[in-house]
């Protein structure tokens, strides 16, 4: 297993230069990859330039890119030049966002998402692979009929036609898509006592293509804060399993909601839900369960990060994307260097 680091999106009390030196930091430590996020504030691909950059080893990738945002092509052609400029370091992670940013923000209509990421899929494949972009499904359909439109190909070389793509999944289905279509799976609240019925959807997945588990990136993304105290570590978590536990979505359509009663805890996540939703959000951060914490999140002192670490390692993880919760850059440093040493002291280091 390796280390990587989640940097999420710019926010209040983030910066472009902070992000740098978490990054550059990482890959000093030996971290795989870093990965930056967008929501409908900044946008995933000029940070990754930005850290591309300045940065020498360390791969770089989206987690993700929207795709309500993005036409396919649109999307191939940053995927390719993201690679050119980073030297193949890449790494293009997709996700259908939600349906109140999908149609609110981008005004793109959420039905099917599944049936849309497939096709998605198909089409960025077929231009990063530099053939002519010739597609006829139910969402998309290149070049427009009936007009002056024609099959066009990528007009430069990337250094790889197979920049690997990753999926963002939560649910069954489009975890079995993800399996099937993907070379990863960005994971999130993943927990190493429950990876099992995420893992066999993946699983599912993989054979419907002959495949093994052999080779496919699972890559949660784990918030940690480090301290004495677990208690007091995982309050800093609170706020921000009650925001995807009871804000990130609707009543009636929350994918992270759906997760935590698959997970076990439907009375909590009803009550964080309807809490979050009447806008009590420090009685929602304060109901979110101590174990779902715990079993999603790195807590505590730093002498158990190990053998949470190993935990991850055997439930099946291969990049472990961490996202440091601390208040200022030099915390963030000093998080990252723990976690690479607590890496080499565990033992699965790979």
């Amino acid at each position: 297993m390796r280390l990587g680091l989640s940097l999420g999106y710019q926010t209040a009390t983030t910066t472009p230069a902070a992000h740098l030196a978490l990054a550059r930091e990482a890959e000093q430590l030996g971290y795989a990859v870093v990965w930056a996020a967008e929501a409908y504030g900044s946008d995933a691909p000029t940070i990754l330039a930005w850290i591309a950059g300045q940065t020498e080893r360390i791969d770089v990738g989206a987690a993700v890119m929207q795709i309500p945002a993005r036409t396919p092509a649109a999307t191939a052609m940053t995927a390719a030049t993201l690679d050119t400029i980073s030297g193949g370091r890449f790494r293009l992670g997709l996700g259908v966002s939600g349906p109140q940013v999908s149609e609110g923000w981008h005004g793109v209509r959420f039905g099917k998402p599944l049936a849309r990421t497939r096709e998605y899929v198909d089409i960025v494949r077929l231009a990063l692979a530099r053939k002519p972009v010739a597609y006829s499904g139910e969402h998309w359909t290149l070049p427009l009929p009936g007009g002056p439109g024609k099959a066009l190909r990528l007009g430069f070389h990337p250094p790889r036609a197979d920049i690997p793509v990753y999926l963002a999944a939560v649910g069954p289905k489009n975890l079995e898509l993800a399996g099937e279509i993907a070379d990863g799976w960005l994971a999130v609240f993943h927990s190493p006592e429950h990876a099992a019925e995420p893992l066999g959807h993946i699983a599912a997945g993989r054979a419907r293509r002959g495949l093994t588990m052999a080779g496919f990136d699972v890559v949660p993304s784990v918030p940690v804060a480090i301290g004495p105290d677990v208690a007091a570590a995982a309050d800093v978590i609170r706020p921000y399993a009650a925001l995807y536990v009871g804000g990130m979505g609707s009543r009636e359509q929350n994918f992270y909601n759906a997760l935590a009663v698959r997970m076990g805890y439907a009375d909590a996540a009803r009550r964080v839900q309807d809490l979050y939703l009447d806008r009590q959000l420090r009685d929602a951060a304060a109901a979110v369960p101590q174990e779902f914490i715990e079993a999603t999140s790195l807590v505590g002192p730093a002498d158990r990060l190990a053998d949470r670490l190993v935990a991850y390692a055997e439930s099946g993880v291969t990049t472990l994307s961490v996202t440091p919760f601390v208040a200022d850059v030099e915390s963030g440093l000093r998080t990252l260097r723990e976690l690479a040493g607590a890496l080499d002291k565990s033992g699965v280091g790979g």
